[in-house]
């Protein structure tokens, strides 16, 4: 009893020194183990509210929170500069942790993009969960899929962009006897479809629209602002109203964030049918290649060094073998040392008969990365087992036993499968590394 009121007076000490600002507060148990993560507008007044001694969280969070507070020993937290941003991090940070009591926002489900189709004659504006790789201009990913779509109906209205599948041509004469459909009618769309709009005006329009979106927006709030007000004047209060709701629509396009900042991976994975034929081919083996991990190192000069390992199941990520590694036994910088020392930890389980084999161990680097995995599993005493390695900026693939490095098309199945692992496990370290190498939350194995 006196052990647990010390360790709760310790958390109460530490909730004081939290910031009263939005991001996220992390949970911890044991050897920093992340238990759960969440965010919120004020960090401290969130936290503290899971410590008051007057709360029945039984009754206003339920049993798995109560059990997960008897294992938290301490509380960090990060700070961000918006709702947005910290809800953003949360669901990034929930994907590669995964915190045991946290339940929502560890399937694949991902946040919905804006995708203007920029290679087309007549580009036409989607909302998707799944954007396409090429060809496209995205906004996004936003935070919130209903919201979306009500702005997109008003972004429609003003920009009279089209949001059919339709293929159409700028030089195809017979546009002129289509009928469009009926949102040419309730004037929502310029019926590029049936030659109302010349292809010059109709990408006038879309570069409207993309500079719209890529600025903070004001003129159109302004013009509606006038609107508004002008209806209120006339005593047209319904009218008044249906301004004001557009004028908060857009507002939240702002509750969004960048496809470059905020990366879903996921979203952007290709069919790995062919490119998993393919890597048995080159990699010369009977075996189909269906397990491959994937290893990189992150640091910073050096210091808190981090090791990850991402496992691809069937071409696709598999979350639940991701693993991270604080680096133990290497000092200063040295990729190799530290990948042999990721390879012996991660497969020393596999020798024990706890932990799968992969087809492939794929190292983000050269040959001297190649060579030090290979080294480290010779220690080992593992069994023959591929390995490859890919190097960034020409994209070579290194095998071992060929000493020239292997370069395949880029438009090459396999090769967008060996990016993606590569990419997988150069994120999965990197996002981790940078956000909290400061918090020291590393798992430890």
């Amino acid at each position: 009893m006196g052990a647990d009121k010390d360790r709760l007076d310790a958390i109460r000490q530490q909730i004081q020194a939290l910031p009263a600002v939005p991001g996220l507060y992390f949970m911890k148990g044991p050897k920093d183990k992340v238990l759960y993560i969440g965010k919120a507008k004020n960090i401290r007044s969130r936290v503290s509210s899971y410590f008051q001694k007057s709360s029945d969280l039984l009754a206003s969070r339920g049993p798995k929170i109560v059990e997960m507070l008897e294992k938290v020993e301490s509380i960090d937290f990060l700070e961000t500069e918006t709702e947005v941003d910290a809800m953003l991090r949360e669901a990034r940070l929930i994907k590669d942790i995964r915190p045991p009591y946290n339940t929502d926002l560890v399937d694949d489900k991902s946040f919905p993009y804006l995708e203007i189709t920029t290679s087309e004659d007549f580009p036409c504006v989607y909302i998707t969960r799944k954007p396409r790789q090429k060809g496209v201009r995205l906004f996004g990913p936003f935070t919130s899929v209903k919201e979306l779509r009500a702005v997109f109906v008003e972004l429609q209205k003003i920009f009279k962009f089209r949001t059919c599948t339709l293929e159409i041509r700028a030089d195809n004469e017979k546009r002129k006897f289509f009928r469009p459909c009926i949102l040419y009618s309730i004037k929502q769309c310029a019926a590029p479809c049936s030659a109302k709009i010349s292809k010059t005006n109709y990408k006038t329009i879309i570069s409207d629209l993309v500079k719209f979106l890529k600025s903070k927006r004001s003129t159109i709030i302004r013009q509606l602002k006038k609107q508004m007000a002008a209806a209120a004047g006339a005593q047209k209060y319904e009218s008044a109203a249906l301004y004001r709701d557009r004028i908060r629509l857009i507002e939240r396009l702002d509750r969004r964030g960048s496809p470059d900042e905020n990366l879903q991976p996921e979203v952007f994975a290709t069919d790995p049918t062919q490119a998993l034929q393919q890597l048995q081919n080159i990699l010369k083996t009977d075996q189909p290649v269906r397990i491959i991990d994937g290893i990189d190192i992150a640091h910073i000069s050096g210091a808190e060094s981090v090791g990850s390992l991402v496992k691809f199941i069937d071409g696709k990520p598999f979350k639940s073998g991701y693993r991270r590694f604080k680096i133990k036994t290497v000092k200063g910088i040295n990729d190799y040392a530290m990948i042999a020392e990721v390879v012996k930890r991660r497969y020393k389980y596999a020798l024990k008969g706890e932990e799968l084999w992969p087809d492939l161990i794929l190292i983000d680097g050269g040959l001297g990365q190649l060579h030090a995995a290979q080294n480290a599993l010779k220690e080992l005493n593992a069994p023959p087992l591929k390995i490859a390695s890919i190097a960034k900026r020409e994209e070579e693939i290194y095998l071992q036993g060929v000493r020239k490095p292997l370069r395949l098309p880029r438009t090459s199945s396999a090769l967008k499968l060996l990016q993606y692992v590569r990419d997988e496990a150069h994120r999965f370290a990197q996002h981790y590394h940078h956000i909290l190498r400061n918090k020291k939350l590393l798992d430890k194995k």
